[in-house]
């Protein structure tokens, strides 16, 4: 008997770990070492995650032997709720705070939650594909609104607004966003809470990179713009506190809550059916959030994290036939190729030639749900000289490119 996936897998796509992904890893048990700028990973570049989380943990990581509270420990989630209060959100309870195993399992959650077949979920153009992806696992229709290049990626409001139907349920923002590092500007996010409000819909935050941000940008959740919406908001340890694989995230849901009971009860059966999230990672958020700002020193002028994005900007930008937007926050740009210079129709076939030439993985842009094969996610996280060599790489592969 031949086993196939389900249907409902037939649309559900994850490109950062995809075909080109798989790809690398045979190379590399073929031996060839692979230079991954492929996924925001701060660890493997040597970005560790503070040692006041870490000691915070291995003091009582007897404690984390037993089951706990599906939503969280008591502890973890008053943390959370100092953390919403800290940026202006009014309102929260523990009742509101649910923890996961990373963000990425409270957004699938929270969708499965809501979603019913049919239903249009609002997503941005590029995205990060866990959102598209989870729309569809949950039997929904993803509608991708476009965010403008021309004006720093912020998402293009007269766009979202015509893909407005009576179907949709919810838009989805990604602020800091990944994969373009666009940080969204306040009369944006207002225009799309009155969005929200008008057409009774949720508004979903995804939010993990809020305190990643260069240039004296300021991150707004619209949680604290509005308290007669519902909006969810998700946030975690693995990027501002550099502790991807603890897996610990958090979603919030503010504002108004009338009429989401019903809701609210299938995100509980949803948190009981996995029992809790792991206790370990837990046992670090109160003293993630109350002892450490040590992602301040990364992004301010001299930190690491800035002086990476300005010279990773500088290098591409130097390339001829390339063009990139400044991240304003996260740890990504997204780079715009001349695709008429360089003749290429396959953007995925042009970042296996990249990774068979010069033994350097990116990410294809149309992996971000970006229709056109003109764009390319780059990582800022290796250091300067690995960020020079890859980057230099690039330009000589470009020099004599063309796509056949």
């Amino acid at each position: 008997m031949e086993l196939k996936k389900s249907e409902r897998l037939k649309s559900v796509n994850y490109a950062i770990r995809g075909p080109v992904y798989d790809a690398a890893i045979k190379l590399e048990k073929e031996g060839q070492k692979i230079l991954k700028m492929n996924i925001g990973n701060p660890a493997v570049f040597g970005i560790d995650t503070s040692n006041v989380i870490k000691s915070a943990i291995a003091q009582r990581i007897d404690e984390a032997q037993a089951y706990c509270h599906s939503q969280g420990i008591v502890e973890a989630r008053e943390a959370v709720k100092k953390y919403n209060l800290d940026k202006g959100i009014k309102g929260t309870t523990e009742d509101d705070i649910f923890l996961g195993n990373g963000a990425s399992e409270l957004i699938t959650m929270s969708l499965q939650a809501l979603i019913n077949p049919g239903d249009e979920v609002l997503v941005p153009a590029p995205d990060y594909p866990l959102w598209t992806a989870s729309v569809n696992l949950a039997s929904g229709n993803p509608v991708h609104y476009i965010c403008d290049e021309k004006s720093d990626w912020n998402p293009d409001i007269a766009d979202l607004k015509k893909k407005v139907t009576k179907r949709t349920k919810a838009i989805v923002i990604i602020n800091p966003n990944n994969p373009t590092g666009s940080v969204y500007k306040k009369e944006v996010i207002e225009a799309i809470v009155e969005i929200c409000r008008q057409n009774n819909l949720v508004l979903f935050s995804d939010e993990i990179y809020d305190r990643v941000i260069y240039d004296d940008k300021t991150h707004i959740s619209p949680a604290a713009l509005a308290d007669d919406i519902l909006v969810i908001n998700f946030n975690g340890l693995s990027k501002v506190f550099r502790a991807c694989g603890f897996r610990l995230g958090w979603m919030i849901l503010n504002g108004n809550k009338k009429g989401a009971s019903d809701f609210v009860d299938g995100l509980k059966v949803l948190s009981s059916m996995r029992l809790c999230s792991n206790v370990f990672a837990q046992l670090g958020v109160k003293a993630a959030i109350e002892l450490d700002n040590s992602i301040e020193a990364l992004v301010k002028p001299g930190g690491r994290l800035r002086e990476q994005r300005d010279i990773a900007w500088k290098l591409l930008n130097d390339i001829p036939g390339i063009s990139c937007v400044k991240a304003e926050g996260a740890l990504y740009m997204f780079p715009k190729v001349d695709i008429n210079k360089f003749g290429i129709k396959d953007d995925v076939k042009f970042i296996l030639d990249v990774l068979n030439t010069k033994k350097i993985l990116f990410v294809e842009g149309t992996g971000f749900n970006w229709k056109a094969p003109d764009h390319f996610r780059i990582v800022f996280l290796p250091e300067v000289k690995e960020l020079e060599y890859a980057i230099g790489q690039l330009k000589s592969f470009l020099a004599t490119y063309k796509q056949g």
